[in-house]
C-alpha cells in the first residue's frame, strides 16, 4: 500500500491492458491498486479509493457468466471512469442497454465530439484513438449523455455529470490513443480533484521496508540474468538486505555471445554483489535436446534455474528467499493476475516454468511494475544508463529464438547473428530509440548460391520493434541500409546462413518474441 494519501482503484475485468491502466495513473504521480472486479465491497470501502476505474475485457456485459464487480460500486458517491467493457457494464448497471454491434471495431479508430465536458476538456473535437470491440451500447441509461462517436459506434464516450459516472469505448491506456493519457489526467484531476502527490521514490522505499519485514534474518538467493529486471532487483536489494543477498549467475547455453564473462566481470567489479558464477551450459543443452515446443522450453529452463538455486542456496546459510525480478507483462500472459478473468497468452520461466514444491519463499519485488517503471526505478537507483536501457531478453535465453530443437551448432549460428545485430545497432544509433532488436533462427533452409556453388542453408529473420512498455509494438522502420548492412554481414560471417527476411508484424495480432 502507498503511503501517498490519495488513490485510484482499477477493477480488473480480464483485461491484458489492467496493469496499463494503473500506470498510465501513476505516471501522472497518483497511485494506483488493481483488485480483481469480483473484489468484496468491505475491501473496496477498506481501501477508500478518490476514483474507480473499470477496465476493458474479453466477455459480454448480457452474457451469463459475464464478470461483475458489486452493484454497491456505483452507490459509493466516488468518480468512475469505465473503459470498453467497464463502460458497458456501467451502462446496463445503470439501466441501459448493450448489444452486438453491427460493424465491429478493433484498431485505429476516429472519434468525433458531440459534447464536451472535463474528460474532453483541452482536446480537439476529432482525435484518433484504438478499439477493440464487438459490443456496443445501444441506449444510455437515464441522465447520461453523448459526448463522442465514430462512424459506426454512436456512443463512443457517455457520460453523467451529476453521478460523476464517465465512460469510453476505446482503450485510452495504450500508446495507440495519442491523447489518451490526456484524458486520464482530466479524470484524474479536473474529476477526481488528484494533488499529485505520489513518486517512485515513495514505491521504493515501501519496497525496501516490505522486503527487510518479509526476509528479516534470512539469506536471499536471486537469479541474475544481467539484464534490467534482475538488475534493478539486485540493486534494490543490496540496498534494503546489503549481505544478506547471494546472485547466482548462471550459464545456461544459450546466452548472448561472451555474456558470461562480461557480466561475472561487471557485477564483480561495478557492484561489488555477492555473485556465485555457474557453468551449466551443457547440463541445459541435454535437457533441451530435441524439444521442440517452446512451453516445453521454456519450462525445462526455469525448471532447471530452480534446481541450481537450490543446489546453490544448499551451500548458503539460512537462505530462504528466492528473488526474482518478474514484471507484470509475465504476470498477466502466464496466469489470470489479480483473481481476475484475464486471458493466458504464454508462460514465462519466472512463473509457469516454477516447480510445484518449490523450497523457498519468493520475492518479486517488481512484480507490479511495467519496464519502464523499472528503468525508472533504476535511475532513481543511480544505476548507469548503459545498463538501464538494457534491451529486453527473455529469460530462456536463446532458446525461444531458435524456432525448433536446440543443438550446439543451432546455438552458435544465433549467437554469431545476433552480435552482428546488436553491434549495428548500436553503431547505427538505433539501440536507444527501439524497444527490441534480435535475429531468430527459423526451421527453414533455401536455396542460395555462394561462389558460383550451391548451398542449401538456414534463415535468419531480423526482428526490430518499437514500442512503451511491451504490451503493444509496431516493427520498426529502419534504414534500407542498415538492414541491407546487416544481413550482408549476417550472411558473409556467419557460417551455416544465406537468407536473411525481416519480420514486418505488429503486436498485436504477433507477440515480440516468436516463441
Amino acid at each position: 500500500m502507498s503511503t501517498s494519501e490519495e488513490r485510484i482503484l482499477v477493477l480488473d475485468f480480464g483485461s491484458q491492458y489492467a496493469q496499463l491502466i494503473a500506470r498510465r495513473v501513476r505516471e501522472l504521480n497518483v497511485f494506483a491498486q488493481i483488485l480483481p472486479c469480483n473484489a468484496p465491497i468491505d475491501q473496496i470501502k477498506e481501501i477508500d479509493p478518490h476514483g474507480i476505474i473499470l477496465s476493458g475485457g474479453p466477455a459480454n456485459v448480457y452474457a451469463v457468466d459475464a464478470p461483475r464487480c458489486a452493484s454497491e460500486v456505483f452507490e459509493l458517491g466516488i468518480p468512475i471512469f469505465g473503459i470498453c467493457y467497464g463502460t458497458q457494464l456501467m451502462c446496463e448497471v445503470m439501466g441501459g442497454k448493450v448489444q452486438k454491434a453491427e460493424s465491429r471495431e478493433f484498431g485505429h479508430a476516429a472519434i468525433t465530439a458531440v459534447e464536451k465536458n472535463e474528460i474532453f476538456a483541452d482536446l480537439p473535437d476529432e482525435l484518433d484513438v484504438w478499439m477493440s470491440h464487438g459490443d456496443q451500447i445501444d441506449s444510455l441509461p437515464a441522465g447520461f449523455k453523448t459526448l463522442a462517436k465514430t462512424s459506426t459506434c454512436p456512443h463512443a464516450a457517455i457520460a453523467c455529470d451529476e453521478k460523476k459516472m464517465y465512460g469510453v469505448q476505446f482503450h485510452p491506456e495504450v500508446a495507440h490513443t495519442p491523447r489518451g493519457k490526456d484524458m486520464l489526467k482530466n479524470f484524474l484531476y479536473k474529476v477526481v480533484g488528484a494533488r499529485g502527490e505520489w513518486q517512485m521514490s515513495d514505491f521504493i522505499e515501501e519496497t525496501i521496508q516490505a522486503v527487510r519485514a518479509k526476509v528479516g534474518d534470512a539469506n536471499v538467493v536471486l537469479g541474475l540474468s544481467g539484464g534490467v529486471d534482475s538488475s534493478v532487483v539486485a540493486v534494490l536489494l543490496n540496498k534494503a538486505i546489503g549481505k544478506q543477498l547471494h546472485c547466482i549467475f548462471v550459464d545456461n547455453g544459450v546466452l548472448r555471445k561472451g555474456e558470461f564473462d562480461r557480466v561475472v566481470k561487471g557485477y564483480q567489479e561495478k557492484f561489488h554483489l555477492n555473485l556465485i558464477p555457474v557453468q551449466a551450459g551443457e547440463r541445459f543443452l541435454t535437457k533441451l535436446a530435441g524439444v521442440t515446443d517452446p512451453e516445453k522450453k521454456r519450462k525445462i529452463i526455469g525448471h532447471e534455474f530452480i534446481e541450481i538455486f537450490e543446489e546453490e542456496a544448499k551451500k548458503i546459510p539460512n537462505a530462504k528467499f528466492l528473488a526474482q525480478g518478474t514484471l507484470y507483462p509475465d504476470v498477466i500472459e502466464s496466469v489470470s493476475a489479480h483473481g481476475g478473468p484475464t486471458a493466458v497468452i504464454k508462460s514465462h520461466h519466472n512463473v509457469g516454468g516454477l516447480p510445484e514444491k518449490l523450497g523457498f519463499e519468493l520475492v518479486e519485488p517488481l512484480r507490479m511494475l511495467f519496464k519502464d517503471e523499472v528503468r525508472e526505478m533504476g535511475a532513481a537507483l543511480g544505476m548507469p544508463e548503459t545498463l538501464i536501457w538494457r534491451h529486453p531478453f527473455p529469460g530462456p535465453g536463446l532458446a525461444v529464438r531458435i524456432v525448433s530443437d536446440i543443438t550446439p551448432e543451432r546455438v552458435r549460428v544465433l549467437q554469431d547473428a545476433d552480435d552482428i545485430v546488436m553491434q549495428e545497432i548500436h553503431a547505427s544509433g538505433f539501440y536507444r530509440k527501439v524497444w527490441q532488436a534480435f535475429a531468430v533462427l527459423l526451421p527453414v533452409t533455401s536455396v542460395g548460391v555462394m561462389g558460383d556453388e550451391r548451398t542449401y542453408e538456414n534463415t535468419v529473420a531480423l526482428r526490430v520493434v518499437e514500442s512503451l512498455d511491451g504490451m503493444t509494438a509496431d516493427w520498426a522502420h529502419l534504414p534500407y541500409e542498415l538492414l541491407g548492412r546487416i544481413s550482408n554481414r549476417i550472411i558473409n560471417e556467419v557460417r551455416g546462413v544465406n537468407r536473411v527476411v525481416y519480420d514486418i508484424s505488429s503486436k498485436p495480432p504477433s507477440t515480440i518474441e516468436w516463441e
